[in-house]
């Protein structure tokens, strides 16, 4: 399910992205360009950490939606796609977090 969800929601982001800004709240995020789109992933990242905080599970689903989808506004902004994203967490699979980060160039 999770894929087939997230490939569904990469190709509406596309489709969005040559849409009228008034036909849609994506488009328009598009429109207004990658500095209101970066302020609503910062501003649906803290409302996540509250929600965590807060110890509510309920809310912690749901922001992290939130913040999930509209890092996927960011993403495909760059023209990558959560299969880009995927790709790079198989990538670490199986590795430690130290072997990870030591992997990592400068």
């Amino acid at each position: 399910m999770s894929d087939s969800i997230l490939q569904a929601l990469d190709k509406i982001l596309d489709e969005r992205k040559n849409a009228s800004a008034d036909s849609s709240y994506v488009a328009s995020l598009y429109n207004k360009g990658i500095n209101t789109i970066l302020k609503k992933v910062g501003e649906e990242s803290a409302e996540t950490i509250i929600a965590a905080k807060e110890d509510d599970k309920d809310a912690i689903i749901y922001e992290t939606a939130d913040l999930w989808f509209h890092t996927m506004v960011m993403l495909k902004h760059h023209d990558l796609s959560s299969d880009d994203v995927l790709k790079e967490l198989n990538r670490r699979f199986g590795l430690s977090g130290i072997e990870e980060k030591a992997s990592r160039t400068k």
